[in-house]
């Protein structure tokens, strides 16, 4: 069983910057493949970004690419998502999720563990 929590969300301008954090706990953090996916109200679920287990392979969505960075920290059992260059479309509650497998996937039902979200707000 792993357990997430997610941290960092809040309140930022357009343009501005947050650093979201995701600690794991439960079993060994790096045989995880980790992901992020938010959720704008009145929407559906969608991929942010998926890291893999040792944290070599990563892959962001379209919408967020060349602006947000996942990274990971194995010896902290903890993830991030960097977003610079926030839009007020980036509103949203962000999630992190686990995969019981160190290969990362794009697909929300490849996940096995989520966490309890985040709110990201960006005024424009």
């Amino acid at each position: 069983q792993v357990q997430l929590v997610e941290s960092g969300g809040g309140l930022v301008q357009a343009g501005g910057s947050l650093r979201v954090s995701c600690a794991a706990s439960g079993r060994t953090f790096s045989t995880n493949a980790m992901g992020w996916f938010r959720q704008a109200a009145g929407k559906e679920r969608e991929f942010v970004a998926v890291i893999s287990g040792s944290g070599g392979v990563t892959y962001l969505a379209a919408s967020v690419k060349g602006r947000f960075t996942i990274s990971r920290d194995n010896g902290k059992n903890t993830m991030y998502l960097q977003m610079n260059s926030l839009k007020p479309e980036d509103t949203a509650v962000y999630y992190c999720a686990a995969r019981r497998n160190m290969e990362a996937t794009r697909l929300e039902s490849g996940y096995d563990y989520w966490g309890q979200g985040t709110q990201v707000t960006v005024s424009s």
